[in-house]
Formats: structure tokens, sequence, C-alpha cells
């Protein structure tokens, strides 16, 4: 079952029974921390632990691969066809990149700039029943790269298809920041409601908050052994 993203707090409370019916009606032999399990896997990626105010907070970003050829302004080259393969030829200028984050409103409007690039040179691509969201995990469309600029990790891009389908508009050319910011004041709200829940049928261990922190303080040693490791 796949289970619908919520961009605001109000409508992931009010659906909540509702599409734990509909849980148990797909999965006979489940209990509703398996649904809780599969909400905070949903939402966990759009918080992270503070450790100053030891709470949730929002923090929707990705980490996306930004490709340039070397001194290409001052050549004039435009293209980066090799984003997601080695060159093909030594004798070809080698792209290079660095990895950098973006906000998940960036992300999407990358996405739907994509889908109607693609869409606006196959003329019948939104003939019938077609919208841009049949097109957001297209892989032609969402890995190609025209000039320089970020270039897609078609798997990382699958852990944010539930947060696309949801924010991403059937037709247009840009995305909704006023959704997008009430997706920010939301997430830690529903992020704290599945686990208060997870609580109450003494699931701690599988709270967002308890993952959360153990991934904080996981990276936290990771990075004091690598400075340590520097010095």
């Amino acid at each position: 079952m796949e289970l619908p993203f919520y961009l605001n707090f109000t409508d992931f409370e009010s659906q909540y029974y509702h599409n734990l019916e509909k849980w148990f009606e797909e999965y006979h032999n489940t209990s509703e921390i398996d649904y809780l399990k599969a909400l905070a896997d949903l939402y966990s990626p759009y918080v992270y632990y503070n450790f100053a105010t030891d709470r949730l907070q929002a923090d929707a970003s990705i980490e996306i691969k930004d490709c340039f050829f070397p001194y290409h302004e001052k050549i004039g080259i435009s293209f980066c066809t090799h984003c997601e393969k080695e060159s093909a030829s030594g004798k070809n200028l080698n792209h290079v990149f660095e990895f950098k984050n973006i906000s998940m409103m960036e992300y999407a409007q990358h996405i739907l700039d994509k889908v109607n690039r693609y869409c606006s040179k196959n003329k019948s691509a939104l003939e019938g029943n077609k919208s841009i969201l049949d097109y957001i995990n297209h892989y032609d469309s969402i890995t190609s790269v025209e000039g320089v600029g970020y270039c897609i990790s078609y798997n990382r891009h699958q852990k944010v298809l539930p947060f696309l389908k949801a924010y991403l508009p059937y037709y247009g050319q840009t995305v909704n920041m006023a959704t997008y910011k009430d997706f920010i004041f939301s997430v830690v709200d529903i992020a704290e409601f599945i686990d208060q829940k997870l609580k109450t049928i003494r699931a701690f261990e599988h709270t967002i908050y308890a993952k959360s922190k153990s991934d904080a303080k996981f990276n936290v040693q990771m990075s004091r052994q690598f400075l340590t490791l520097c010095n």
C-alpha cells in the first residue's frame, strides 16, 4: 500500500485513522505498529535531531551532485553529457562535481523544470489524462543533463517521490512556496504525532526521535574520528 504523503499536520491528523483502516484492509497479518513504522520511514528524512534543544527540527533538504567543467565560463563549454558516466574518451574534457545540499523546494522546482522540458519536446506527453506527475519518475527526463548543473541520482530520487507526488502541480511551471512553508512548519508536528503513538504502544525504539538521535550521535562520532586521523 502506498501511504499518502501530507504536507500539513491538519490533513495528516484528520486522515490518520482512515488510512489505518485501509492499511488493515490491505495487510491482514499486521498491527498499528507496522503502520506507524511505515509512517516514520516516510517522514523521518525531513527532520533531524537538535542536540541543543533535545528535540526534532525540520530539515527538508537533499544532497545533490552539482556538475560542471573546470573554467567552462572561460572556454565557452556549456554542456555536461557524462555526469553519470565516465568520460567516453580520454580526449574529452572531464567534468568535475561537488556535492551540495539544497532545499526540497529547490529540488522539486528542478524536477519540474526537467519534466516540463521533456514534455515540450514530446508534444504528446500530456495528452489524454496524463499530467506532470506521470513523469516525475521517468528515467530519461529525470536523469538527462542539458548544460552544467545538477545531476540527479535516480536511486536517491526514489526516496523523495512521496513528497514530490504530494507537492508538485499536475500542470504548471512553478512550485507553490506557501504550500512548502506549511510543510516546513508541519513536519515536526507530524513526526511528534507518530512518535507519541509509538510511545503509547511502548515502541519507543521505533520513534523518529530515537532514530534521529542515534544517527546524529553516530555522525558526531564519525566526525571526531576523522579529525583525529587528520591530526
